[in-house]
């Protein structure tokens, strides 16, 4: 059952005209829904929200304070820090490989020449 041009047309709509809110807002109705000074029936309307909606963000403000209370402060890399890490990752990987190979070299090369090494 396919959905017809007026129905996508509507759907479009409501899409692209969707209110979008900021951190900053979502935690204050969150906190004001908190404070129980009004049902949350009554915020959802005076702030023209879904009450699933309100749930979601209560639900997501208190799971995040509850991490971090419990010492959860790993926080995410942004790509730049992400690609700054994995390069200096790849940088020292060489530079172990390189030593390790150079200090190979030297304990064949003194052998070689007679040496006795504590280590083999």
């Amino acid at each position: 059952m396919s959905m017809s041009n007026t129905e996508k047309t509507v759907k479009d709509i409501r899409r692209k005209t969707r209110r979008k809110h900021s951190t900053e807002e979502k935690i204050r109705i969150v906190l004001e829904g908190l404070r129980g000074e009004m049902s949350i029936a009554e915020l959802c309307r005076r702030e023209d929200i879904n009450s699933n909606l309100y749930y979601r963000w209560s639900k997501d403000f208190l799971e995040a304070g509850k991490k971090r209370l419990a010492g959860d402060t790993v926080r995410e890399a942004n790509t730049d820090e992400a690609s700054g890490l994995k390069q200096e990752n790849k940088d020292l990987k060489q530079a172990v490989a390189e030593l390790y190979l150079r200090n190979d070299w030297l304990k064949k090369s003194l052998t070689g020449q007679g040496v006795i090494l504590d280590d083999e």
